[in-house]
């Protein structure tokens, strides 16, 4: 492009034009072009903006001192100890992130049919969670409430007879609720699906005294194939059995999902979530539409994981579709983000990006 006085020449009033396309000038009141001219234009009239209030960044915590392992399947993602966790909440704190996600990598020899580590006060996110808030106490530190970490068949419940167990399950959750609170959770977010364990926990908090613990429902939580890459960051990809298409939701509802939204903010939830995040922004939309929550959406491993892929192959502009694919999740309603890529959205934020 030529340039002139620093300027470029088709910013100039008046402009030379080839012959060529030379035309009749439209008669256009209206031309919407003019807010899209210049950078400090769009910046003005700008509809949504991604800071870094709305990212929670999840960290996956295993066994192990000063230890990072890859996770094969999520490329810039690894597994930490609980030292490096700690280290991993004070870059978060560093770059304005407020909340970080806890998920463990539980060795297979503690895994059983009925997820008994998940009750265990020394599990590792209780040990990371204790570590950071010594540490860091002002940075907020979400739990997910599941066993499928735990369990030796990798669902997010008890089984017998092949069936999951709703009510038992819940029970469990409880339990699992309460002592990740003691070790110092600010929220707990259910993940599991079983029917009426919002309710449930709640009430285990409250009377265990922990009323100011929040809870986060994956409310609509659906049975998806963007799961992949988690699963084998928890170690849970080799030993699911079957799938979890009888307690997580359907792909072709969306009627189903307010349902189940309306339970749990009835439940007394304080937050409610869509998972996955791209291929659900409908739900996005309708959920915040219809119950004007604070609404999360979770964009998952496979969502990463296929962005990355694309990115390091050069068949995308790595950074900007990040970028898009989180305003996408704001435009849709979401007040915030659970996403791998907070670090690097909150270092571009920082840079004025």
């Amino acid at each position: 492009m030529a340039i002139k006085f620093g300027r470029p020449i088709e910013m100039r009033d008046t402009p030379r034009r080839d012959a060529t396309f030379a035309a009749p000038p439209l008669d256009l009141t209206i031309r919407p072009r003019r807010n899209r001219k210049a950078e400090w234009a769009r910046r003005m009239v700008r509809e949504n903006v991604l800071t870094t209030d709305d990212l929670i960044w999840p960290l996956f915590v295993s066994d192990g001192q000063n230890k990072r392992t890859p996770v094969a399947s999520m490329p810039g993602v690894d597994r930490l100890s609980v030292d490096q966790a700690v280290r991993e909440a004070e870059r978060a704190m560093k770059l304005d992130i407020p909340c970080i996600a806890l998920f463990p990598y539980t060795d297979p020899s503690l895994r059983d049919e009925h997820g008994s580590e998940a009750l265990n006060a020394d599990n590792l996110v209780c040990q990371s969670v204790l570590a950071i808030k010594k540490e860091f106490p002002d940075i907020g530190v979400l739990c997910d409430a599941a066993l499928d970490p735990f369990t030796s068949h990798g669902h997010d419940g008890l089984i017998e007879d092949g069936k999951i167990l709703n009510d038992e399950t819940v029970a469990i959750l409880v339990k699992q609720s309460v002592i990740q609170a003691e070790a110092g959770c600010d929220i707990i977010a259910p993940s599991d699906m079983m029917d009426g364990r919002v309710g449930a926990i709640r009430e285990g908090l409250d009377a265990a005294g922990f009323q100011d613990v929040q809870i986060m429902s994956y409310a609509a939580k659906y049975a998806s194939g963007f799961y992949a890459p988690f699963r084998d960051a928890v170690g849970s990809a080799k030993t699911l059995t079957g799938d979890k298409r009888t307690y997580q939701m359907d792909s072709a509802n969306s009627d189903e999902a307010l349902r189940e939204v309306e339970l749990d903010i009835a439940e007394g939830a304080d937050m409610v979530m869509v998972k996955p995040g791209m291929p659900y922004l409908d739900i996005v939309r309708r959920v915040k539409d219809t119950f004007g929550m604070p609404t999360f959406v979770y964009q998952v491993s496979g969502e990463y994981s296929m962005i990355m892929a694309a990115a390091q192959n050069g068949w995308i502009d790595g950074e900007r579709a990040i970028m898009e694919s989180l305003i996408g999740f704001k435009r849709a309603g979401a007040d915030g983000i659970l996403t791998y890529f907070a670090v690097q959205v909150a270092e571009k934020l920082k840079k004025g990006g």
